[in-house]
Formats: structure tokens, C-alpha cells, sequence
């Protein structure tokens, strides 16, 4: 069994998800008394989310860069970002080390493939859903990608940072994510990608009339698939 790095923190309520999640796939597979072999740096969200709002990505890079080192000192033999809006410096995360990252969008896109899904909705922050970094990596894989309107990214991402990062779950946001969701049904969606790590904390698939995909439950079960087997290849 490898022993997988998380760079978590962001926040630290899917943090500890990324940790359950990993640990029962692991046990559930293996039996017995087995765990999986983790290794767990958490930063200050705090720091991160205001060099988010600065647009100063290249430290927050150079911060999760540092961390992906400590990991790699540590003994990780792999790693994962556990958010979906920091893989936007994924790159610069990965030159700082030797050792490979798993890419949350990499794992999303082998889920929508087994589901043949060819168009699917993306909810997450304003600069998951706005930006390239996640949406193009998706669309180079032939699967066309609907974001919501911007006053609803602007709902979205409201509830993210006020409420989810601080653990507050209400049915008011519940059902405006529903209602958001339902247009982009509309629009022809085939699934939906809860494409930032929090939001599987607020809806869940009996939510939704069409299938899901959490990227912290996909991410955390690629993590096992590759611990567990030494042919698998991350790229």
C-alpha cells in the first residue's frame, strides 16, 4: 500500500472527509483492521483564501508547494490538493516535488467517461466555475461543460466561503443550489460535477433528478485505487 499525502485545510470540514473517505475505502477493501497509510498537512485557509481574493496565485502556489515538500520529507508517494480551486496552480505544486499529484479533475473526468456523460453542469467557487484551469482540462476530453448564470456563481460562491467553509448547512441554500441545478438541467446537463469539495456537504444525490459527482468521494476513491495498486499510472 502507498502512503498518500493530503494537502488539506481548504477547509478543513472536507478535509476530514477526504480522511474518512480514504480510511473506509481502504478498510472496506483490505478487511480486517486495515486503514490507509496517510500523511496529512493542513494549512491556514485563511492565508490562502486572501491570496485568492488578491489574485496573488503564485504564492498560494508557493505555499502549497512548500507543504507538497514536507509530504514528500515526510514519506507520501503520492499526493492530493484537497480542493478543486487550488489545482488552478497544480503545476507550479508539482514541479516543487518528486513525487506524483493525483488530479481531482483527471478523476472527475474518468467517472463522467465510465457514465458516458457528455454534458455536464460544473457547480463550485467563482473561479472553478469562471476560469480555465478545471473547465478546460474537462472540455479536452470531448465533454461539454454548462456553468451556471453569473448572478447564480455569485449565489454559489457566496454560500461557499459564508457558509460551507464554516460547517453551516441550511435548507434555504440547499434549495437554492436545487433550483440552480435545475437550470442547468434545463440547459441539458447529464450530471452534475460538485466541483468544489464543500458542496457535497449541503447536496447530496437524492437532491438532484440526475446523477452527481462529488469530486472529494471521487478524488478520495482514486487516491485508494492507486495506494492499492502499484501498476495503476496516475497520467
Amino acid at each position: 500500500m502507498k502512503t498518500v499525502g493530503l494537502i488539506g485545510g481548504m477547509s478543513w470540514e472536507s478535509t476530514v472527509t477526504y480522511y474518512e473517505q480514504i480510511n473506509q475505502l481502504v478498510n472496506q477493501r483490505l478487511g480486517g483492521l486495515h486503514s490507509a497509510k496517510i500523511l496529512l498537512a493542513s494549512v491556514d485557509f485563511d492565508e490562502i483564501e486572501k491570496l485568492q481574493s488578491q489574485n496573488e496565485w503564485e504564492k498560494s502556489g508557493q505555499i502549497l508547494g512548500e507543504v507538497a515538500k514536507s509530504l514528500e520529507k515526510a514519506g507520501a508517494e503520492f499526493f492530493l490538493i484537497c480542493t478543486n480551486t487550488m489545482h488552478k496552480v497544480a503545476d507550479q505544486v508539482q514541479e516543487a516535488v518528486t513525487i506524483p499529484m493525483l488530479h481531482i479533475a483527471d478523476a472527475t473526468i474518468k467517472e463522467l467517461n465510465q457514465n458516458k456523460i457528455t454534458k455536464v453542469g460544473l457547480l463550485g467557487t467563482k473561479y472553478t466555475m469562471q476560469q480555465d484551469f478545471y473547465k478546460q482540462r474537462i472540455l479536452a476530453s470531448n465533454i461539454e461543460v454548462l456553468v451556471p448564470e453569473s448572478e447564480d456563481i455569485e449565489k454559489i460562491n457566496q454560500v461557499i466561503f459564508n457558509e460551507l467553509v464554516l460547517g453551516e448547512i441550511t435548507p434555504e441554500s440547499k434549495q437554492e443550489y436545487q433550483i440552480i441545478i435545475e437550470k442547468l438541467i434545463a440547459a441539458g446537463a447529464q450530471g452534475i460535477i460538485l466541483g468544489c469539495t464543500e458542496i457535497g456537504l449541503l447536496i447530496q444525490q437524492d437532491d438532484v433528478t440526475i446523477p452527481i459527482f462529488d469530486t472529494t468521494v471521487i478524488h478520495s476513491k482514486a487516491a485508494v485505487d492507486y495506494a492499492l495498486n502499484d501498476s495503476e499510472q496516475l497520467n
